[in-house]
């Protein structure tokens, strides 16, 4: 069986809500035809929403203009203020992009939209305020999808939050400033610029919903970890959360101006058109710049596993320089972090199959030299060290997870911590689930439905287990508090520590939550000095 049918068999077979979260689905809560209507004023105009279990639910708000046309490439423009009342009772379209699962949001260029769950508006309440960016890379996705709604966590911790749509793939990360000049600098970054303009918009309204615009926390899973990472960097973004947490999702270096003008021109040939036409992309139809775009992670050599080929630009200007490398951004460094990984992330792109599971020694040390190079087998060495029980399979799950996801997440942890200015706290999420036929041990995504207190629609295996809901609640309980204080530490936790080069406290999520200095030490070690990091 090929990984790609495997992949496509788990997602039917296991009908797993937690694989449809990454792949974009989405239902319907509540009928919002039948709930108590509850009206709020923005700044462009009064929306009207629902009430679901107590949450006042709104979707689909506009927070920018429509991205077609002449403003395809180019910063968002605010959303024109509107006379009467505006429906807020469906999710807005997502934004384009190659692969449409069954029965997700529509797609469009009028993506700029954004979804608030509160407990209460108008009410003079100063509660935190949890933004979420969805995963995806900087490719696809949507904040529609079901395991992302807000209500429990709303309901359970009298928070606000916020789930929002953005430009992705080329129409969000082409860069165009040499291909077609000046007017185009910062087009290799509008879909990071959206996300500004959400967080503005939330400065600016979401007072009115319940929060407090002094108090509000970013935080995201795989690609949407990425963008958080990214946010403290921008400039412009500076001053607009105050807490963040990275999943997954922990990035050094972005796109070069040389590599982004290399995709361009990619993206150029495959559409047939010279690069002296490049403006000429504002005009070409969605759907055939979705298809062209596609084409780019066929054509389009990638530096780095789990990168994409759209990833913003470095390009001087929205983004000054890499987010993380060689140091821990100036511009957020009184910004608290929280950051992790999932223990065998690996899972989730190379699928337990039986011929994966079979794996023998000749093939693990392919897979690693392709992977690290002519220090592979060293790699090896220390991780069989570290997990002597472990099969080829194991050995390659855990060195694939650990490159780069473990070993980025456990440097930008370290050289947070150097700024000693906020704090940073490292986790490793070990619980494994039971979907996907009981191979996939803890796969990228699995601590979502935990973040948001969602079990109930994880998965018709963990809906029925009691461990995953006690977990779900000390894991929320813990992102909540650290929304609001800045320290993640909650009654139902081990004491968890600040992170340190020092001592390395890393706290394990599993149904036995504990504390471990430098898990790993060897294995670390190892792989630290094979990508330059020690």
């Amino acid at each position: 069986m090929s990984h790609v049918t495997s992949r496509r068999t788990f997602v039917r077979s296991a009908s797993c809500l937690l694989a449809a979260a990454q792949a974009g689905r989405w239902l319907s809560v509540a009928s919002a035809a039948d709930a108590e209507p509850v009206i709020v004023g923005t700044s462009a105009g009064k929306v009207r929403g629902f009430v679901n279990r107590d949450i006042k639910t709104f979707k689909g708000i506009p927070y920018g203009a429509s991205t077609t046309g002449k403003n395809r490439f180019m910063p968002p423009v605010k959303m024109p203020a509107w006379t009467g009342i505006r429906d807020a009772m469906s999710f807005g379209p997502s934004a384009p992009q190659a692969t449409q699962p069954e029965g997700s949001p529509p797609v469009g260029e009028d993506c700029l939209v954004l979804n608030v769950f509160t407990p209460g508006v108008d009410d003079r309440q100063k509660r935190p305020v949890m933004v979420w960016l969805h995963g995806g890379g900087f490719r696809a996705g949507s904040g529609s999808a079901p395991i992302l709604d807000g209500t429990s966590l709303a309901h359970a911790y009298d928070v606000v939050v916020v789930t929002l749509n953005h430009r992705l793939n080329v129409f969000g990360f082409t860069y165009l400033a040499e291909a077609a000049g000046a007017d185009f600098a910062l087009s290799g970054g509008v879909g990071m610029l959206d996300i500004v303009a959400a967080l503005e918009w939330v400065r600016d309204n979401i007072a009115h919903f319940g929060g407090d615009p002094n108090l509000v926390t970013i935080f995201g899973q795989s690609g949407g970890g990425r963008k958080v990472a990214t946010l403290m960097s921008m400039p412009s973004a500076k001053g607009l959360f105050h807490r963040a947490i990275i999943e997954s999702g922990a990035v050094l270096r972005l796109t070069t101006p040389e590599d982004g003008h290399r995709a361009t021109e990619t993206l150029l040939a495959e559409l047939g058109m010279q690069t002296s036409r490049a403006r000429e992309l504002q005009n070409v139809p969605m759907e055939r710049l979705v298809q062209a775009g596609a084409q780019l992670n066929k054509r389009f050599a990638l530096r780095e596993p789990g990168m994409t080929e759209n990833s913003p630009t470095v390009d001087g200007h929205a983004l000054p320089s890499h987010p993380w490398d060689p140091a821990a951004p100036g511009l957020s460094a009184s910004v608290p972090l929280l950051i992790g990984y999932a223990r065998t992330e690996e899972t989730w792109y190379d699928r337990p199959t039986p011929q994966s599971l079979a794996l023998d020694e000749g093939g693990l040390k392919d897979r690693v030299a392709k992977r690290l190079g002519r220090d592979g087998e060293r790699v090896i060495a220390a991780f069989r060290e570290a997990h002597p029980g472990a099969t080829p399979w194991d050995l390659w799950i855990l060195i694939a997870t650990d490159h780069p996801r473990g070993a980025h997440s456990r440097e930008l942890a370290k050289r947070k911590a150097a700024q000693a200015r906020a704090p940073a706290y490292l986790y490793r999420f070990d619980w494994e689930t039971p979907e996907g036929g009981g191979h996939m041990r803890s796969p990228h995504t699995v601590e979502i439905p935990f973040v948001f207190n969602n079990i109930k629609i994880a998965g018709p295996l963990i809906s029925k287990m009691r461990e995953a809901y006690a977990l779900a609640e000390k894991v929320s309980a813990s992102w909540v508090a650290f929304a609001r204080t800045g320290n993640p530490n909650v009654a139902q936790l081990p004491v968890w520590p600040a992170y340190s080069a020092a001592t390395r406290d890393t706290l394990l999520f599993n149904d036995e939550i504990r504390v471990e200095q430098d898990p790993d030490r060897g294995a670390r070690q190892a792989m630290e000095q094979v990508l330059n990091l020690s």
